[in-house]
């Protein structure tokens, strides 16, 4: 094999064969294929595409680049969710316990914030003493414990995608549907997960910002776990505002923390209970409904020994930015738009984010959003509030919320919470 033969190919338009495929992922991930010529492959795949076939068989081989997990020993059935990312997007936080609660065992390999949208093991170490890096071991005692794990993906795990990702966020390829599907479901099936649910975000916070793209992305996706024997449901949900009213990290813990006592927004509450349900369904687990779980508190039992079993503190204060900066409202009306991006942006601005993969974080700071497309608001009532460590970061985050919101006097034209459901 030859790998200028196989960029031609995919310049041409022409579908890689198994064996082509096969080889170039495994010497890529060997080193025998130089990073130049597989971004030139992988912008030979954005510009042509590739066939179910091809994306099935690239996302087996980034599979077979190492190791995959194994759940038998577990006495429940495992199912795990999948985000796209979003704003305020903290659904795994109370989704992993309360599903546990249910009767499932929930592996959650979760990921890092990169701009504007936020990372799930981000959020989750502003809880002191809380560990992201787990052996496999001590992810099989954590499940053992307490039904459910959210952690980071081990290196020998797809190691093919995670080289590929990398490539891909340098070189202008990332927008590529096959690659994003391949990435995403090659790490789920060598998760090892029986069941998965992808929440496939659409709108100005997410990757996707039609439903027709959206929609592209998780039919491609539900077709790989279908082919690779894993039983995959879609969800496309809204991403056109932020979710729930925190948009940081310590302060979507807190909202997430809310949602487990049985309080929380009520479109956190209504997605992560939807999501509940269908990773249920396809786990094949009947009985327990999920909204009973949040009441009874039983999820937040979960929660507690979840958060405990990997080193943290589910009683300790959460940390808090010093420095805080309210946005009122113009005038009075109905807020008619609170755009998603915006304010995931002004977020990062404030050192909720990371602009590169190795930047820190500032756990404390965020935006707290007082009101919700569709809410009456009255001149002079808070609107934002934003909270950083450092005033000096206040002016770009107030810039990147410029025409951000909206007062008006009609009802807001927003996507319904839930759009489709794709299986």
């Amino acid at each position: 094999m030859d790998a200028i033969d196989v960029i031609r190919a995919k310049r041409d338009g022409r579908a890689l064969s198994n064996e082509q495929i096969d080889w170039v992922i495994d010497a890529y991930t060997r080193g025998a294929v130089a990073e130049e010529q597989m971004s030139s492959l992988a912008m030979a795949i954005l510009l042509n595409g590739m066939t179910r076939a091809e994306i099935g068989r690239w996302t087996a081989a980034m599979i077979a680049s190492g190791e995959r997990m194994d759940f038998s020993s577990l006495a429940r059935p495992t199912t795990d969710k999948h985000s796209t990312g979003g704003v305020g997007d903290k659904i795994t936080l109370p989704l992993a316990p309360l599903v546990a609660a249910c009767g499932a065992a929930v592996p959650q390999l979760s990921g890092r914030g990169l701009g504007h949208t936020g990372g799930t093991l981000d959020k989750l170490e502003s809880i002191p003493g809380w560990r992201a890096s787990l052996s496999n071991a001590e992810m099989l005692g954590v499940l053992d414990t307490a039904g459910a794990v959210i952690c980071a993906a081990g290196a020998g795990l797809a190691p093919a995608d995670r080289k590929l990702y990398a490539l891909r966020d340098v070189t202008g390829t990332v927008e590529s549907i096959p690659l994003i599907a391949s990435s995403i479901m090659s790490k789920k099936i060598a998760e090892g997960t029986g069941a998965l649910v992808l929440d496939v975000k659409v709108g100005s916070g997410a990757f996707m910002k039609t439903v027709e793209q959206a929609r592209e992305l998780a039919e491609t996706m539900v077709a790989i776990g279908t082919d690779h024997k894993v039983k995959t449901v879609a969800l496309l949900t809204a991403m056109d505002r932020p979710l729930g009213r925190a948009v940081g990290n310590a302060v979507e813990v807190a909202e997430s923390v809310e949602v487990l006592a049985g309080g929380g927004p009520e479109d956190i509450v209504e997605l992560t209970v939807r999501l509940a349900r269908e990773m249920l369904d396809a786990a094949g687990i009947t009985g327990k409904d999920p909204a009973d779980a949040l009441r009874d508190g039983s999820a937040m039992d979960h929660w507690r020994r979840m958060i405990s079993a990997q080193g943290g503190d589910p009683d300790a204060p959460l940390p808090q930015a010093p420095e805080t900066h309210t946005i009122t409202a113009p005038s009075s009306g109905v807020l008619t738009k609170l755009d998603a991006f915006a304010v995931g942006v002004a977020a990062w601005r404030l050192g909720a984010g990371r602009a590169r993969k190795e930047d820190p974080v500032s756990f404390g700071a965020g935006v707290i959003c007082h009101a919700k497309p569709g809410d009456k608001v009255t001149e002079g009532q808070p609107l934002l509030t934003l909270h950083a460590d450092d005033p000096a970061r206040f002016d770009r985050a107030l810039e990147s919320l410029a025409g951000g919101y909206e007062i008006g006097a009609g009802s807001p034209d927003l996507l319904p919470l839930v759009i489709d459901r794709l299986s």
